[in-house]
């Protein structure tokens, strides 16, 4: 089993991640990590604070001549802003008053938060629940992802719309009609996309998204949209449907939905599988050279809890920023007087890094039941449980049907 925390402020002194379970012997280079972690802060419609922070992680344990020793990985990430937040993130004693922030953001987690901690001040909810934690989680998911490509694994995403902005041919039916060349790497998705500002495949849809970002910034206003990310090499196997807590979609759902502002996830097909007939939503079974394969991929690799061996396809909705320059109505918790909401330094759009945020938890989640299905200490030994496993898959199925 492989687990992680994060710890950090979006403001504090740094960002933490702890990661157990990873085996030992796996090739793990920090430029790798960072080069993700770089991924995550690009995209047009960002805020000042990328402008200001450089992401990169330090490799406090847990690895050795760039390569894991199967004991606890910890990661460090400077948060730059820092020095200009030292007297108001202090965790020594306070040294002069600080004002308090009391006007809560419709959409955030203020006045949840300090309802339910007790806070009598914003900022304690502010710092946490910010989307600041994301670039720890990008630094864990960069070393399942690595793990992942040592068995020919591969995930990469893009931007489907922005702001209610669809491109006019959607690549995604291609995926799910399973007329993609045969050797296609999903990780040639994410090559495409992010030679895009705004993370699109389309240069005239990027166009159109462009400037209706223009539009929002003009307005003070902010957009959402959504997203696929998708894994290829995924074997056939991960997942089970013995119980509800053991199923790789319903895992993939779960960590697909904690990243901030995302409020939908699908698999497949998803909500449009809902309005078909069962006979042009199913995924017909053949026998191709040997192999046993779907004719399409409207399940999303998914059946049953268990990965199918074909992509594994997820789209996720994420709801515009909840800090707008041109607040909506909220209500002063000192004075309870209606107000305007307050304003906080944030993106105008998060869309396209919160794709690649997406590729980070679906590898950490189809590497955590790999581990759980082929699991061992050392990378040589999941290879031969692994190879064991692929190799006399179908003469298996044949001599137990016979």
């Amino acid at each position: 089993m492989i687990r992680f925390l994060t710890a950090g402020e979006s403001h504090g002194k740094a960002l933490t991640a702890l990661i157990e379970g990873i085996p030992s012997n796996l090739k793990i280079e920090n430029s790798y990590i960072n080069f993700h972690l770089k991924r995550r802060q690009a995209g047009y419609g960002r805020g000042l604070r990328m402008k200001i922070e450089s992401d990169t992680a330090e490799i406090l344990s847990g690895i050795r001549f760039q390569k894991t020793l199967g004991s606890p990985i910890s990661m460090l990430i400077k948060n730059n802003d820092w020095e200009n937040w030292i007297d108001i993130m202090t965790a020594d004693k306070k040294q002069k008053p600080i004002e308090k922030i009391t006007i809560p953001r419709p959409g955030h987690a203020d006045l949840v938060g300090v309802s339910k901690y007790n806070f009598d001040d914003i900022r304690n909810s502010i710092e946490r629940s910010s989307a600041r934690e994301t670039a720890a989680r990008v630094a864990v998911g960069s070393i399942a992802r690595r793990l992942l490509e040592e068995f020919g694994i591969y995930i990469g995403s893009f931007v489907e719309s922005i702001g209610g902005i669809y491109p006019n041919e959607n690549f995604s039916i291609r995926l799910f009609d399973n007329s993609l060349p045969k050797n296609f790497n999903a990780w040639d998705l994410s090559l495409k996309a992010d030679r895009s500002d705004v993370r699109v495949l389309d240069n005239e849809h990027e166009k159109k998204i462009i400037n209706k970002i223009k539009l929002a910034k003009k307005r003070g206003d902010t957009l959402g949209g959504s997203f696929f990310v998708v894994a290829t090499g995924v074997p056939v196997g991960l997942g089970s449907f013995v119980h509800y807590d053991t199923k790789l979609d319903a895992e993939i759902a779960q960590s697909i939905m904690s990243i901030n502002a995302v409020k939908a996830v699908s698999i497949g097909t998803g909500f449009q599988a809902a309005d078909e007939f069962g006979s042009k939503s199913h995924d017909e079974i053949i026998l191709q050279k040997g192999v046993l394969l779907r004719k399409t991929n409207r399940a999303g690799g998914i059946e049953g809890g268990i990965s199918t061996g074909m992509p594994i396809i997820v789209r996720g909705a994420m709801k515009p920023i909840a800090t707008l320059m041109s607040p909506i109505q909220s209500v002063d918790l000192k004075t309870m007087h209606a107000v305007d909401a307050r304003r906080e330094r944030s993106d105008f759009v998060a869309v396209p890094a919160c794709a690649v945020i997406a590729e980070s938890m679906l590898a950490w989640s189809i590497a955590k039941y790999f581990l759980l299905k082929f699991g061992g200490d050392s990378m040589e030994e999941i290879k031969d449980n692994y190879k064991s496993y692929t190799s006399k898959l179908i003469t298996r199925l044949k001599k137990n049907f016979k």
